[in-house]
């Protein structure tokens, strides 16, 4: 088994065992700061030593030497900055040598205290670009400008608790347990695969393909922490993995999981999370094509060439000792009924695939999946947590100004849906009975439980007017959970004002000048086409995108 980067394992939490108690009592008089996911994530890492040779964040002399050279300031390889951000608001107060309690968002539990060295102002840009390779429509540069704080607070760690986690306990193991269990099944060679998505026939072969070249064992160590914006909730990952894991002859793989918070940072992110499976044990680590990579930016132009990866990975090897595995892609051939790599298959010879692409839209219309790409059991969770359209929830959204007939059309639309089969629920947000900033969590919840959910909030009594900006930052969020249909209700505003019998357009003449919302999925023209008609538009767009079928 392979020595921890930088020669020992920083087992915090089992460091700072003996003096939990008087940390907690202290804890009770320092300021504290809230964490945020990302960097709760992070802190679980360094206090479990999967990030080891780090201690605790990087202060900024380390911070420089990650960015500019992939190495802390005495020279160890290390690629990626670990960073406590904080807004100027917390910073400012703050000084050198100060004990900062950190705390876990999700319970308020302190979890670790931090005694400050240095509190800087990073340059947001070189970060980018040395780091991220600064194309703004990556990932982690959108959050670099748009969610980090402005300031980081760099200082060693004393351990609390590790996060409190009620799922999945048994699979959730320290580096120190796994490689504990490794050395008791006497488990000396370790092919450790990286993986956020759901796991097919194809990738438990390569896998096992991996295995027998390198005469080791498996460890299925997929992230669990955030991973990129879109990627199918881990939840639904982890009962396929327990799933997979059943696949493999007995005794040959194990089933860990990782909190890590991923920054698809491609090959600098390849190398680190090397790192991070030296430390849990892994012998041998599996890298892919782009691996960690985002795919591409708004223009088609991938953010990371396909080899990049395993290049960076090449170049560090030494001193990473891990030894990397290239992935090979695998292909079925039906004649064989078998896998086999797709370098090895002569020219001319009948092979199947499915891609990502076609996964997703058998699953979206319910089209047959067959057993040699994936195993049943697989394919029923996934049945299960992303049923076919006409099974899922979506949000309606109306989007139009003071009486211009949204309220009507909501109504209109909920009665209609309600005489449909297939037993969807269709709700009905106008404004009463819950507060507008509920409403994403509302309407995301709904929509997760496969009920369809018409938002017709203009507040029209009250004097507000809908908000472009609102409406997109809902969009944002309930996107995550299902579809989100904006529907332009546009009204002349002459036909407006005979509707408005409150005075609202004399009490708010500026909402005479108010424009419909341009970009739209659809537009309800109700002094041209009235209800019924727009109904009608409605009902054949959903019928269209597959939520119904009549």
């Amino acid at each position: 088994m392979l020595t921890p980067h930088g020669g020992v394992l920083e087992d915090l939490v089992q460091r700072d065992a003996s003096k939990r108690n008087a940390l907690l009592k202290e804890a009770e008089q320092l300021n504290s700061i809230v964490l945020n996911s990302r960097q709760t994530c992070d802190l679980e890492l360094i206090l479990n030593g999967g990030f080891s040779p780090l201690t605790g964040f990087l202060n900024q002399k380390d911070y420089n030497s990650v960015v500019h050279d992939l190495r802390l300031s005495d020279g160890t390889l290390w690629p990626m900055p670990i960073n406590l951000d904080v807004s100027e608001k917390v910073a400012s107060p703050l000084k050198p040598n100060d004990r900062i309690v950190l705390r876990d968002p999700r319970d308020d539990e302190p979890l670790a205290i931090i005694t400050i060295e240095d509190i800087y102002k990073p340059d947001k840009e070189v970060e980018a670009k040395e780091v991220f390779r600064g194309d703004p429509d990556h990932p982690a540069v959108r959050y670099l400008y748009d969610v980090a704080g402005a300031y980081y607070i760099g200082g060693k760690i004393e351990a609390i608790n590790l996060p409190r986690h009620y799922d999945y306990s048994e699979l959730r193991q320290t580096p120190a347990q796994l490689r504990s269990e490794f050395a008791s099944r006497h488990w000396s060679r370790v092919v450790a695969f990286q993986t956020r998505n759901p796991m097919h026939r194809a990738h438990r072969e390569l896998t096992v393909r991996a295995a027998h070249d390198k005469l080791a064992n498996v460890l299925i160590h997929p992230v669990v922490g955030l991973t990129k914006p879109g990627d199918i909730d881990y939840h639904t990952r982890v009962k396929v993995y327990r799933e997979i894991i059943k696949k493999y002859p007995t005794g040959m793989a194990k089933l860990a999981l990782l909190p890590l918070a991923m920054r698809m940072a491609g090959d600098r992110e390849a190398v680190w999370h090397a790192i991070i499976r030296k430390n849990y044990g892994a012998t041998h680590f599996i890298v892919g094509r782009d691996h960690a990579g985002p795919g591409k930016n708004r223009n088609g132009v991938p953010f990371y060439g396909p080899y990049d990866a395993q290049t960076l990975v090449k170049k560090y090897a030494k001193e990473l000792q891990i030894e990397m595995v290239p992935f090979r892609m695998m292909s079925y051939l039906p004649e064989e009924d078998k896998y086999a790599p797709a370098d090895t298959i002569p020219e001319g010879t009948k092979t199947l695939n499915i891609s990502g692409t076609e996964l997703r839209r058998r699953l979206k219309t319910g089209a047959k999946i067959p057993e040699w790409f994936s195993y049943p059991e697989v394919v029923e969770i996934l049945r299960t947590s992303y049923p076919p359209r006409p099974r899922q929830g979506f949000a309606l959204y109306l989007a139009g100004l003071p009486y211009s007939g949204v309220s009507a059309l909501g109504n209109a639309l909920q009665a209609t849906f309600n005489q449909f089969k297939g037993g969807r629920h269709i709700t009905l947000l106008n404004g009463t009975g819950i507060p507008s900033q509920a409403y994403p969590e509302v309407i995301s919840q709904l929509i997760r439980s496969g009920a369809g959910v018409i938002v017709a909030d203009v507040k029209e009594t009250d004097g507000a007017v809908y908000s472009p900006e609102a409406i997109a930052e809902l969009k944002n969020t309930v996107s995550k959970a299902g579809s989100f249909i904006l529907v332009s209700v546009e009204t002349p505003l002459e036909q407006r004002l005979k509707q408005d019998r409150f005075g609202f357009y004399d009490e708010h003449p500026e909402a005479k000048e108010a424009k419909a919302i341009e970009e739209t999925d659809l537009v309800a023209d109700l002094s041209n086409d009235g209800i019924y008609e727009s109904i009608r538009k409605i009902i054949l767009y959903l019928e269209e995108a597959g939520f119904y079928q009549f």
